[in-house]
């Protein structure tokens, strides 16, 4: 069960990670074939799609960028982690490459994502070797529809789907500044990996028998989670302050009966992202 929780910082990360990079599209200009921007940021509670741990992580991690030509990126960002035993601690980090584009119609977003960490890192993601993610959405004036999908590595493979809706609304403040506000409802679906035990009662015909207990290795696809986001990016210039407000309420818990050390832990939660940004 703890392998679940391998991946509890770093989709938190690519959760923020990929919302501003779009919507940076939308508010700034780019003039040169390269592009550098730095931010940094601080999430106030870590989870894999309403998954946690018992630590109650938040996280601080700045993030540097390199655009090329307004679509392939590179960035990495090093994860410093605040709880119950550690404070600022450094945890790993995280080096991704993609490829974004935008027109008037569609968006979409590939990258590949290969995870860092210390070797004395006692973070439970650290297994997640790479990730590779897709999306695809299909704009107009009122609804923006999405869909995606990746695989996750780590001894196993993972497969994931997401599914969404948004509506962006952009307004221009004064005259080198803009508002935007973006409002996404995301269904989030996957695989999940675990063993179930059961009984059996055996005998032959109506002759008392035995109890056998039986072990087997689940694996399903189900929906996981549904998240509320609401990011919101006031830009003036070259900077940029970001905050993204997010409710998420997991679904398909794993539950082992009295064990509760094997169990999913999970609830409804509300959780902040909030971060500066400057386009260099």
């Amino acid at each position: 069960m703890k392998k679940k929780f391998f991946q509890v910082m770093l989709f938190a990360l690519f959760v923020i990670i990929k919302p501003v990079k779009g919507q940076n599209d939308s508010v700034v200009t780019k003039a040169d074939n390269i592009q550098f921007k730095l931010g940094t940021y601080y999430n106030s509670n870590l989870h894999y799609y309403g998954r946690t741990d018992s630590l109650r992580s938040s996280a601080v991690f700045p993030v540097a960028e390199i655009w090329a030509k307004e679509h392939f990126y590179i960035n990495a960002a090093p994860v410093f982690v605040n709880n119950a035993v550690s404070s600022f601690e450094y945890a790993g980090s995280v080096v991704t490459a993609g490829y974004f584009f935008r027109n008037s119609k569609w968006a979409g977003n590939t990258f590949f994502t290969i995870p860092v960490y210390r070797e004395s890192s006692q973070l439970v993601q650290s297994a997640l070797k790479w990730q590779a993610a897709s999306s695809f959405s299909r704009l107009s004036k009122w609804l923006n529809l999405s869909m995606g999908a990746d695989i996750k590595y780590s001894d196993k493979m993972d497969y994931g789907a997401t599914a969404a809706i948004d509506h962006l609304y952009r307004k221009q403040v004064g005259g080198n500044s803009v508002l935007v506000i973006n409002p996404t409802v995301t269904m989030n679906m996957g695989t999940q990996h675990f063993t179930q035990t059961s009984y059996k009662q055996t005998g032959i015909l109506n002759l008392p028998g035995s109890q056998q207990t039986v072990t087997e290795d689940v694996n399903r696809f189900v929906v996981l989670s549904y998240e509320m986001t609401a990011p919101v990016i006031f830009a003036k210039g070259k900077f940029q302050l970001i905050v993204i407000p997010a409710y998420v309420v997991p679904q398909s818990l794993v539950v082992v009966p009295n064990r509760p050390d094997l169990s999913e832990r999970g609830r409804n939660m509300f959780n902040i992202t909030a971060g500066l940004k400057i386009v260099l």
